[in-house]
């Protein structure tokens, strides 16, 4: 079966949306939880098969791919934080009535068909099924090659349970393999994809919004920076950039870039060189290097770079407009923080760095739509039409205008 046959199948299933009630959505999501729960051992066999196949992955690439107990029973945890979200398909917005009499209700409703296109990360193909499900919508996935086996399987149990329940199981189908050509197929399938979202790297985000012909909603990557304020508390500082680096370095909200106020920096690099010690990589400009013979030279590369590993860059700044100025310059829109004890540089900050989420002094690790109440999130979004930031149900929705009259005619 080709590309577009598979497209079609998921855009027609989308149609018995409209037979199923919020409640009706709840309680399917709820039985897949418990289905992904059930199929546990399965699944870790088949992540195994990724991960030994994975040799050539960096370690913290084999993170994002890697499937434990845990991280199962988180699977199974975002379908039911999903399930417990307020329903947002079939809402009426606003209702009006206007003088001749016609009756005008805005009604939120899905896209239709979602495709998804994404790399290493099992968690996608769960949350994206979800979330497609619940607000109205079909789903079409295209799973990176490293994660093939491990999507296979999830998208299996997840069909299979449709069909107990009654669904068509083509509400979530697999692209058949991993070839580029598949991916060249969903950009072009205008009038059959409604929605495409791109996740995964930089080079994969930006191929797809150079050759899509098919609406896109852009993830960026995530050159996530934060600033350390002449006012910072210098220990809350060392805490939070230790958390937002390697909590987790393999995501992209964790940290890559920290620039530092140059009354700060003597005080600063050397408690983030011992913290960092033999943990993580240290790069930097030549006045924080002459701090320590362990950071090596930040180039110009270095700084619009989103690492995903454990390597970070340190700028030196001499100003809070000096450090917006370089931010703004390099990173990708994602999330970047201030540190500061300063209430008028905090409120500076958060109105000219122009990025999807501005933190006042927290890590950058929150951007995430399970953090942000939303139950789980389809990407994070780095453009300004029509969602930004951690996208959850309310963004896989548009609106119609449903407009009864009695016999009106337009004089």
């Amino acid at each position: 079966m080709g590309y577009r046959e598979e497209a079609l199948r998921a855009k027609a299933a989308q149609q018995g949306q409209y037979e199923l009630s919020d409640q009706d959505r709840n309680t399917h999501l709820l039985f897949l939880a418990d289905e992904l729960i059930r199929h546990r051992e399965g699944i870790l066999e088949e992540n195994q098969k990724d991960i030994l196949a994975a040799a050539d992955l960096s370690a913290a690439m084999k993170d994002r791919l890697r499937l434990t107990n845990e991280r199962i029973d988180g699977l199974a945890d975002s379908l039911r934080q999903v399930s417990a979200q307020p329903g947002v398909a079939g809402r009426t917005l606003e209702t009006k009535t206007l003088a001749n009499g016609l009756v005008i209700e805005q009604v939120s409703v899905g896209f239709g068909l979602i495709a998804m296109i994404y790399e290493s990360r099992p968690n996608v193909t769960v949350d994206s099924f979800a979330l497609a499900y619940k607000s109205g919508n079909s789903v079409y996935l295209r799973g990176g090659k490293e994660a093939v086996h491990t999507n296979r399987i999830l998208v299996q149990i997840l069909r299979n349970g449709l069909l107990t329940l009654g669904v068509n199981p083509d509400m979530v189908v697999l692209c058949s393999d991993t070839d580029r050509a598949g991916v060249r197929a969903m950009l072009e399938m205008r009038g059959v994809i409604d929605l495409l979202i791109p996740r995964g790297s930089a080079s994969l985000i930006n191929y797809v919004v150079d050759n899509a012909r098919v609406p896109i909603l852009e993830t960026g990557a995530g050159n996530c920076m934060v600033y350390i304020d002449e006012t910072a508390d210098l220990s809350r500082a060392l805490e939070i950039v230790d958390n937002a680096k390697t909590q987790r370095v393999s995501v992209c909200n964790s940290l890559e870039k920290v620039v530092i106020h140059r009354s700060q920096i003597k005080a600063f690099v050397p408690m983030l060189m011992e913290r960092f010690k033999n943990r993580v990589e240290v790069r930097g400009d030549h006045e924080v290097q002459a701090l320590s013979d362990d950071i090596q030279e930040a180039g110009e590369d270095d700084y619009g770079r989103e690492y995903l590993d454990y390597i970070i860059a340190l700028k030196t700044v001499g100003s809070l407009d000096e450090a917006i100025a370089f931010i703004n310059r390099y990173h990708t829109q994602h999330s970047d923080a201030i540190l500061t004890e300063n209430p008028d540089h905090a409120k500076q900050f958060c109105q000219h760095i122009d990025a999807a989420v501005v933190y006042v002094n927290a890590s950058t690790r929150f951007s995430d739509g399970a953090e942000f109440g939303l139950g789980a999130e389809i990407g994070i979004s780095t453009q300004k039409l029509h969602a930004r930031g951690p996208m959850g149900l309310e963004a896989l929705t548009t609106y119609k205008y449903i407009v009864t009259g009695h016999g009106q005619i337009r004089e």
